[in-house]
């Protein structure tokens, strides 16, 4: 696999990961499952998604760092 397509797939998975995260805190930040507003657990995992890539962009992923 060459560098920059196994850079993508890192940076990807990192950003799915985070964007998971982020909506497991949204729903949790919930009383109940009922109350949990979709659009904003979308929208917070969503955009930390895009965070992550953009973090990604600039500084790398941590795995991209262990051979370094």
């Amino acid at each position: 696999m060459s560098k920059i397509k196994s850079y993508v797939v890192r940076a990807v998975w990192t950003a799915v990961q985070t964007a998971a995260a982020s909506a497991i805190a949204a729903i949790g930040s919930t009383a109940t499952i009922g109350a949990v507003d979709w659009r904003v657990v979308a929208s917070t995992a969503g955009l930390a998604g895009i965070l992550s890539l953009l973090k990604s962009i600039a500084v790398g992923t941590p795995e991209s760092k262990e051979g370094a």
